[in-house]
């Protein structure tokens, strides 16, 4: 199984291909509308607007060989800890080796925003990305299939 953290997500179709070809189904969770599919692996969660609605969500289903997809850290970090494959739509991955330091900076980069030290601007999302995306999408997809079989 896929999750996707689908607000504001940019590889949505590109999660879709990885799918297709791997034979994944995919859950796309999100606190707005989501566009129909007709794909029967599809299916579209609307959450409620609460705050980590769409995350907790997420981290209440996800386990061991499942793949989730989000831009957001504590998230990974509960995927993480319940056994999920996670990466970011740039291809990051997260899991045991270095889910710390990437909350520890997450956190550090929100304290620098408060104090005004930092304007927390983020680079803008590349083909370069998308296509580490796509790369890291196949392995998770291969290992994945080798932890359940």
């Amino acid at each position: 199984m896929i999750y996707v953290d689908a607000d504001a997500c940019p590889v949505k179709a590109e999660i879709l291909k990885v799918a297709e070809r791997h034979n994944f189904p995919v859950t796309f969770v999100a606190n707005s509308g989501l566009r129909p599919s007709r794909d029967p692996m599809v299916t579209n969660v609307i959450v409620s607007s609460g705050f980590d609605a769409a995350d907790d969500w997420i981290a209440e289903r996800c386990g061991p060989s499942d793949i989730v997809i989000t831009a957001d850290v504590p998230l990974a970090g509960r995927c993480v800890a319940s056994g999920a494959l996670v990466t970011g739509p740039t291809g990051r991955v997260f899991d045991d080796t270095n889910i710390g330091m990437a909350t520890a900076m997450r956190d550090l980069g929100a304290h620098l925003r408060e104090t005004g030290e930092s304007k927390g601007y983020n680079a803008a999302f590349s083909p370069r990305d998308r296509s580490q995306f796509l790369e890291t999408m196949e392995k998770l997809c291969r290992r994945s299939k080798a932890v359940t079989s």
